[in-house]
């Protein structure tokens, strides 16, 4: 039945051509359950976004009010679910609504989205978060960038971190190890081989039985090679920030002894730019320290504010959802600004006890911003790990309720300049 709100399904072949239903509507996932969207949880495909299919996962629909395996409408032998990958910017309202037969692996790490089909566009189940300019895939994978590359490669031979990033930019594709050869904007700067947390959606170490698309740096930078890099990206970088703690690696804190010396002769030669740290801050000691020595800014990764979930997927060791209160009370007595990078999934995220928790969480600690970052995992490997249940509010009101209940939060997905 479709009424004037409804979505139609869309599904791939297994030539991998998406093709809509003419009488199957859309449903989405939100958690465990299988949903329809609702219109102001979907916009038009945007700019940058990408399709794909997924090869052995049936898609499903609603068809005449019952919710079924998707049949090809075009003598498809075995339709396949259709999901979008979004751009920085975009937070993923519901997943796609599949079934997952016998036997069948884990979905790769990726933040799939569902999509329909609707006034002859494909719509996508999200909401714009944030500014779209800097992160928009137009910007990135230009033919021009091996050239780069390969003029900073010579203007630094001996610095390993640049081998490590021309790796990340052409084998990842990941943005900020680009940006330090585009020199713009938010640079990675990887330095820590280590980490003392086994979160289950890690991107640079497997700790589940999903392996992880990237590989984690296997050596341990000198200061120098640090400060050199930091150095020539905010002396010509616009709007330059540098940031440690990449997906490439595991958590700088546990390194601040050198990070400390880098930045404190970082800011010896320069006061451009923004210094920024992305960690779990649960050791507290290395935030101190790096605080210390003259960070600006540091995101703290979070699942959960509720501490049985915060501690069943990231499997923290030797600290305490409490020490990383800790870590961020230190760090805005310091006058850092501190962002939260929450990893957002629908039907978790925006449980009324995790909104609860989460406003308690930053109101107590001070936090200055929420970055929405959509948590690249397979729901039902999730919630193996994570306890279902509770009333889900959707996340168009987790950011309303936010928004009505932290006036003066800025709500995001991505880290802005201090300076």
């Amino acid at each position: 039945m479709k009424g004037k709100n409804a979505f139609l399904a869309l599904y791939a072949n297994e030539k991998g051509e998406v093709l809509e239903h003419p009488r199957v509507n859309m449903l989405g996932r939100s958690g465990m359950d299988w949903v329809e969207p609702e219109r102001e949880e979907m916009m038009p495909l945007p700019r940058g976004a990408s399709l794909v299919s997924v090869h052995g996962y049936i898609p499903i629909g609603l068809d005449e009010n019952q919710i079924r395996p998707i049949k090809s409408a075009y003598k498809c032998q075995e339709p396949q679910i259709v999901a979008a990958l979004l751009p920085q910017g975009f937070t993923r309202t519901l997943l796609p609504a599949y079934v997952t037969p016998k036997n069948q692996s884990e979905l790769p790490l990726q933040g799939y989205a569902a999509v329909g089909f609707k006034n002859e566009k494909i719509w996508v189940a999200a909401i714009q978060s944030d500014e779209h300019r800097k992160w928009h895939p137009l910007y990135y994978n230009t033919e021009g960038l091996p050239g780069r590359i390969n003029r900073m490669l010579k203007k630094y031979p001996d610095n390993r971190i640049l081998r490590q990033l021309a790796k990340c930019s052409l084998q990842y594709s990941c943005y900020t190890a680009q940006n330090i050869f585009y020199g713009r904007w938010e640079g990675g700067i990887p330095t820590t081989t280590g980490c003392n947390a086994g979160c289950i959606g890690c991107i640079s170490e497997s700790h589940i039985a999903v392996d992880s698309p990237q590989q984690r740096l296997d050596f341990q930078p000198s200061v120098h090679e640090i400060s050199e890099l930091g150095l020539e990206h905010l002396a010509h970088a616009r709007e330059g920030i540098i940031s440690f703690g990449q997906g490439c690696e595991g958590d700088p804190s546990l390194n601040a002894d050198v990070l400390a010396q880098a930045i404190v002769k970082i800011r010896q030669h320069s006061n451009r730019g923004t210094i920024n740290i992305n960690s779990n801050a649960g050791y507290t000691a290395g935030i101190k320290q790096l605080c210390d020595a003259g960070l600006d800014a540091i995101r703290v990764t979070i699942f959960s504010c509720n501490k049985d979930h915060y501690n069943s997927y990231h499997r923290p060791r030797n600290y305490s959802l409490e020490d990383v209160g800790r870590s961020i009370q230190y760090a805005k007595e310091f006058g850092l600004r501190v962002s939260l990078n929450l990893l957002t999934f629908p039907g978790f995220t925006d449980r009324e006890e995790e909104i609860e928790s989460l406003a308690a969480f930053v109101q107590n600690n001070g936090v200055d911003m929420i970055q929405l970052r959509n948590l690249n995992i397979d729901a039902d490997l999730l919630f193996r790990h994570i306890p279902t249940g509770g009333e889900v509010l959707g996340i168009n009101n987790l950011i309303l309720i936010l928004r009505q209940e932290l006036p003066g939060i800025k709500i995001g997905s991505y880290t802005h300049p201090v300076r």
